[in-house]
């Protein structure tokens, strides 16, 4: 039987090191660490034992019903991962007898389709990116258009260097999840934002910086970015505009437009086919009805 058990705060950091040890990425971390964190938190704030080896399945339960009456069910299962990895390496260690999370179902999650967005919502934000001082204005519709034309995440568009751009190919190399490299292309008109951007660049004082998006106090972060779509939606007067809306928005179009899906998985960065079917889901009613209107079921009666 172990003893002297310790706090889930003294085991947080040899956890990370673990982590790093297998080389999981600085996100995946990040994650962990902060499922491990609330949950301290957690039981200390209801008077519960954080020792690794006192906390039990109704502990755990507990902190996962408080998540879900004030999170998103995928934030709970989120969660619920993290504490299985954790509780797992604490067993494989030996710095507990029982795994609690043995004795767990993970929450359902309970999708949310996000809504895509519409032509003329679309238009309308280009139209918010005029307004401005030059640079920024080249610099916010480069972004929208190349969210629009390649569904790539927030963390991928704010990785993106100089060196990562060519222009007359019409691609971009952007580092996704997993460390995985891979080569999104683009179209004509956001070619033509992209270069326009650029030039404005040439004259910006951080010019010399390897990262391709720039603000006042030098390359824009995940924040920065993230904080632009929200200004331009704003400025045309939209809401619940965000990041990811525009990788809902492209997968919707893509698959509207007759696209494969094996080639929307691999420009989207999608490791598992199941991913497909989280993205445009909202508008897949729209979709099937335009099929629907394509096929002629009965034309020899």
């Amino acid at each position: 039987m172990t003893t002297n058990s310790l706090p889930t705060s003294e085991l947080l950091d040899s956890f990370e090191l673990s982590l790093r040890a297998k080389g999981r990425s600085p996100r995946t971390i990040e994650a962990y660490r902060l499922a491990v964190d609330q949950l301290d938190s957690y039981l200390a704030d209801n008077d519960m034992t954080t020792d690794v080896n006192e906390i039990q399945k109704a502990n755990i339960e507990s902190y996962l019903v408080n998540v879900l009456e004030n999170r998103a069910s995928a934030t709970a299962r989120q969660r619920y991962s993290s504490l299985q990895q954790f509780f797992g390496w604490l067993t494989a260690e030996g710095e507990v007898d029982n795994n609690p999370m043995d004795r767990i179902d993970p929450p359902k999650v309970v999708e949310k389709p996000v809504a895509v967005l519409t032509i003329e919502e679309i238009q309308a934000l280009l139209k918010a990116c005029k307004l401005g001082e030059p640079f920024e204005a080249a610099r916010d519709e480069a972004i929208i258009r190349l969210f629009l034309d390649s569904g790539m995440r927030l963390g991928e568009m704010t990785g993106i260097k100089q060196s990562d751009l060519d222009l007359k190919l019409k691609v971009v190399v952007v580092l996704g999840k997993g460390s995985r490299l891979r080569t999104v292309p683009f179209e004509d008109k956001t070619a033509s934002a992209l270069d326009r951007y650029r030039r404005r660049r040439l004259r910006h004082r951080y010019v010399e910086s390897p990262e391709f998006w720039l603000g006042q106090k030098g390359p824009l972060s995940k924040t920065g970015i993230y904080q632009i779509i929200r200004r331009r939606t704003r400025d045309a007067d939209l809401k619940d505009v965000h990041p990811h809306s525009f990788r809902h928005t492209f997968a919707h179009q893509w698959l509207s437009q007759g696209g494969a899906e094996g080639d929307l998985q691999r420009i989207a960065g999608w490791s598992s086919p199941q991913m497909l079917q989280r993205y445009g889901a909202s508008a897949a009613d729209q979709r099937a009805e335009q099929a629907y209107r394509r096929i002629d079921l009965w034309k020899d009666l």
